[in-house]
């Protein structure tokens, strides 16, 4: 690795001399504005009689370098503009510096003009996409703007080819091609987004308002300038930049959560302008959105085992239990209330400095801070196990249990009652991110650089949980899609039946800091002489460190609180519980009560068996390096070829819990150990890639992609830690011996543009995988974990054999311009993808390779469709999302698989322009009431099912720009 650096290093110099030796020519620089002095990104500029070319940047800035010099007329076209032209003079050794402003083009129909209002945003984003080399989709923020989407996750799933997973009716996890959350990269303005979850590498995509985006690019096939661990694709979100004018921009609007009839509150401004010489820009911006709602939530767990205490003993006295061949029936169920506040904050400062034609440099900063309150009351029933169950104690109606003994327990979530927490348990989300770089010119040599720091924590403090439990007897009802465990005699469920069962507080922090930098060279270069190519080489550093840390105490309350009854309560049924009428909740302790207890640590027990296996310090560096060319092998035929190298090293620490067996004999007593484990990881990826591009004309394009790509383990399971779940019979085990997932891609897609802005695409994709991970799990047979572990059920990540992913991609987006009168005002948008995968190497809890199983979060269908309506002052658009069901948890046999259900979404919104720069709107989220649906094995068997209700919002927006 360090002689290949050197190498590396010494082809730098000698290119950065060949650079300066191109000095008898000049260069050309520039930005491209609209009408109201917006970037305008993917606009092609090219120099009249001559084959140089270039496409304006995400903030409309365009280089052409190593002209002759002679004087050009210099053009621009831009689909759903008129083109513009302007004359520039070249001089030798000098950079001329030429701005344009493009106006919006209109359509002539039946001798007719007419006018695409609202379009301005579509433009830019198609443009973009069109005149990108590789696979890419590009959103822009006025079409995020047309959905009623108040986070960056729910915009994301309207693009073709992804999927979201949902919490509390919010898109939080990223699906691309139906490839895992951790599989898929999320970059802000091309640097990484660190991670606040514990367990994974996955991105909160709901932490990040849409209001602070100005476009979504999601690369399909990633180039080797790009980080290699992409396999489904890579995200990048890229935020607003200072203008060329002043701008201002405000939104002010409240809403109503149905499922709780509180309140929504959001507001958010943006101000921007540059100093009158043009050389500083800068942009200051700040959202805030205040939602008070909640969840309606019911879970089941499904066996096919049922076993009962015949009364009679063995030989040595051992009671002898007797099983029953049973239909699935549910052993466990919960009924759930949320209530949940959601506050998200973010801020973000950008200045921009040219410090001369030749030379500038750039500031960018975001701050996301999210506050997640939540009480919970769960209502939780589990059969009793076999020898508790007597021969009078059950039913079994044609072999489906309906009558039988459970142990019920009623837990209250909260927190402390302070000003932060408010007798709720609080979640403290922060992601923040500032980069530093620039961009030069040195002769004929481009230099772009950046360093960046990143940093996601989530910390819980003093979460409260109180439980108290009794055991009766219940009805256990038929409809599998609902179940209900009904009590076969109400005055069971009063609270002084109720026993103290315990009282815990726990704390919890998790970070990640990520520190990167990057450095990209580019020199021209015309290999086949057709035209404008160059090669472009860089290098990469990625620091990134991570540790969990938290911590659990138990309190005995027993004496104080005997039962439920002597406590604040407060009754939780509500007769519009959304997953029926028929789930009666019943009495809780209240979280006042709960949050006002004096849970001092030095008075509770330390629970480290709880806690300690899940602690860990993680460091990972990659350093990468990569070459590539871009040259046109004809007029309308280009090739990008180039090869990245990945260097990884990962030292990770965590803990093994040990439990010690008590021996009289020997004098030792029971006891919990805490093993500090580690352990180093180190390989080398080398991964080539080819895009090819053929522009059938100006309107039609063909792409073509062979790339290479890879997943990292995720750092928990890494470490040779043992984690005890012992409330769950559950035992969570490392693997330091994980290889990281590889990927060979194809992908060929045929797109093309309508003039009125619009576009017709369709594509095929193949992944080949090897060494994908999944969870494997079993059943202990023996005490092998420790005194009473056997039977525990026990989860290990390892890795698969191979993997395959097949699909096709079809997309629709255009005016209906062709219609009279005002329909030719309304638009669609419409995508559709069809996956089908297999897996190979997965094995059962037996041992035996399982070939039933296609690759878990491949949802088969995805749908996206929209129909909208724009005129000079009124819009309107009513939108549908569709993802199909797909196997989500392998489980240790078909019976025991996790499947996350379809899921189809419908939202309408509406707004009027009162004039050029006051628009009032209205949303309205989730009409279906979809619900968070999991089932086990088969679609009727209900595993966990939670309810949102609508949400509507309202508002006004204010926009002013001047240029």
């Amino acid at each position: 690795m360090t002689t290949l650096l050197k190498h590396y290093y010494v082809t730098l110099v000698m290119l950065f001399f060949v650079a300066w030796g191109m000095a008898q020519t000049g260069n050309i620089k520039g930005v491209i504005t609209d009408e109201n002095g917006i970037y305008v990104p993917g606009a092609s500029v090219f120099l009249e009689g001559t084959q140089k070319g270039a496409i304006s940047d995400f903030d409309g800035k365009f280089t052409l370098v190593n002209v002759t010099p002679d004087t050009y007329t210099l053009k621009v076209s831009f689909l759903g503009y008129n083109d513009a032209s302007k004359e520039v003079v070249v001089t030798a050794e000098e950079t001329t510096i030429i701005n344009l402003s493009l106006n919006p083009k209109n359509m002539e129909l039946d001798e007719v003009q007419v006018t695409a209002y609202g379009l301005g945003g579509t433009a830019k984003a198609l443009n973009a996409q069109k005149n990108n080399l590789n696979i890419t989709n590009v959103v822009s923020t006025d079409q995020i703007g047309k959905f009623p989407d108040a986070n960056i996750g729910d915009a994301v799933k309207r693009i073709p080819g992804i999927t979201m997973q949902v919490d509390q009716g919010e898109a939080r996890n990223i699906i691309v091609r139906g490839l895992s959350p951790q599989l898929n990269s999320v970059t802000l303005n091309g640097s990484r987004i660190p991670s606040a979850e514990g367990d994974n590498r996955n991105v909160q995509m709901d932490l990040i308002p849409s209001d602070m985006i100005q476009t979504i690019e999601v690369n399909k096939a990633v180039t080797p300038d790009m980080d290699a661990d992409a396999m489904g694709g890579s995200v990048n979100l890229i935020t607003r930049t200072a203008p060329q004018g002043f701008r201002l921009s405000a939104t002010a609007g409240s809403g109503v959560n149905f499922i709780t009839d509180k309140p929504i509150w959001n507001g958010s401004v943006l101000v921007g302008d540059r100093s009158q010489d043009g050389k500083f820009g800068w942009m200051v911006s700040a959202t805030i959105n205040d939602n008070d709602f909640g969840s309606d939530n019911i879970e089941a767990e499904w066996t096919d085992e049922f076993e009962y205490n015949t009364g009679v003993q063995d030989v040595e006295g051992e009671d002898i239990l007797e099983e029953v061949a049973v239909d699935p029936y549910p052993n466990v169920f919960e009924n759930r209330t949320y209530l949940v506040q959601r506050v998200r904050r973010s801020f973000a400062a950008n200045l921009d400095y040219q410090i001369n034609v030749n030379n500038n440099i750039y500031l960018k900063s975001m701050y996301n801070w999210r506050d997640d309150r939540e009480n919970r009351f769960r209502l939780e029933h589990e059969i009793l196990d076999g020898e508790d169950i007597g021969s009078d104690d059950f039913t079994i109606t044609n072999g489906y249990p309906t009558r039988f003994p459970v142990e019920v327990k009623r837990q209250s979530k909260g927190g402390v009652n302070n000003s932060r927490n408010k007798n709720r348990r609080l979640e403290d989300q922060r992601m923040q991110n500032y980069s530093l770089g620039g961009d030069h010119l040195f002769g004929s040599l481009k230099v772009d650089w950046m360093a960046s720091y990143a940093k996601a924590s989530e910390e819980r403090l003093d979460e409260r949980y109180a439980e108290f439990e009794s055991e009766y007897i219940i009805n256990n009802g038929t409809d599998s899609e609902f179940p209900v465990f009904t009590p076969i005699d109400a005055a069971d469920t009063a609270p002084a039946n109720f026993d103290y069962g315990e009282i815990s507080n726990e704390n919890q922090y998790t970070e990640e800091e990520d520190v990167n930098f990057f450095v990209n060279f580019e020199l021209p270069a015309d290999f086949f002489g057709k035209g404008d190519g160059n090669v472009k080489f860089g290098a990469r550093g990625r620091f990134k460190s991570k540790n969990r840390d938290n911590n659990y105490f138990e309190y005995d309350f027993e004496d104080d609180f005997p039962t439920l009854d002597v406590v604040p309560t407060r009754d939780i049924t509500d007769p519009d519980f959304l997953a029926g009428s028929q789930y009666a909740a019943g009495m809780f302790a209240t979280e006042e009560w709960l949050g006002n207890l004096n849970l001092d640590p030095t008075q509770g027990e330390d629970k480290p068996e709880e806690y300690a296996p899940g602690n860990f310090d993680v460091n990972e560096d990659v350093f990468a390096a990569y070459v590539m060319v871009n040259q046109k092998l004809a007029d309308n035929f280009s090739i990008l070829a180039g090869l990245r190298l990945e260097n990884t090293k990962l030292e990770s620490k965590g803990n093994r819990v040990n439990y010690i067996e008590e021996d009289e004999d020997a004098g030792i007593e029971e006891a919990i150990e805490i093993e500090a484990v580690a352990e180093n990881n180190t390989y080398t990826n080398i991964l080539p890639g080819i895009h090819l591009k053929y522009d059938v004309s100006r309107s039609t394009v063909l792409r073509f992609a062979w790339t290479n790509t890879l997943a990292r383990p995720n750092y928990v399971d890494l470490i040779p830690r043992a984690e005890y779940v012992n409330e769950d019979d559950e035992i969570y085990l490392g693997n330091p011996d994980l290889n990281p997932t590889k990927s060979m891609n194809f992908d060929l897609m045929a797109e093309h543009y309508f003039q009125s802005v619009g576009i017709l695409s369709g594509g095929l994709f193949y992944k080949k995988i090897n060494d994908f991970i999944y969870t494997y799990q079993t059943e202990t047979t023996t005490d092998i974990y420790g005194p009473g572990t056997e039977g525990y059920e026990v989860y290990q990540p390892l890795n698969g054999d191979d993997a395959s992913i097949f699909g096709a991609e079809v997309s629709l987006q255009r005016q209906l311009d062709f219609l009279p009168g005002f329909l030719r005002n309304m638009s669609i948008y419409l995508n559709y993808t069809y996956l089908t995968s297999s897996a190979d190497g997965i094995r059962n809890e037996d041992g035996d390779e399982r070939d039933d199983l296609d690759l878990p979060n491949t949802a088969p269908n995805m749908f996206n469709g929209s129909l909208g309506y724009s005129d000079k002052k009124f819009s309107a658009r009513l939108s549908a999302n569709f993802s199909d069901a797909y196997i989500d948890e392998i489980g240790g046999n078909a019976f025991e698989d996790r499947y996350y259900d379809k899921q189809f979404f419908l939202d309408l919104n509406a707004s009027y322009a009162i004039n050029q720069n006051l628009r009032v709107y209205a949303d309205l989220n989730n009409i279906t009431n979809q619900p968070l649906r999991y089932y086990q094995g088969v679609s009727n068997r209900t595993m966990q099912a939670e309810y949102y209700s609508l949400r509507c919002t309202f508002g006004i927006k204010y926009d002013l720009f001047k240029k």
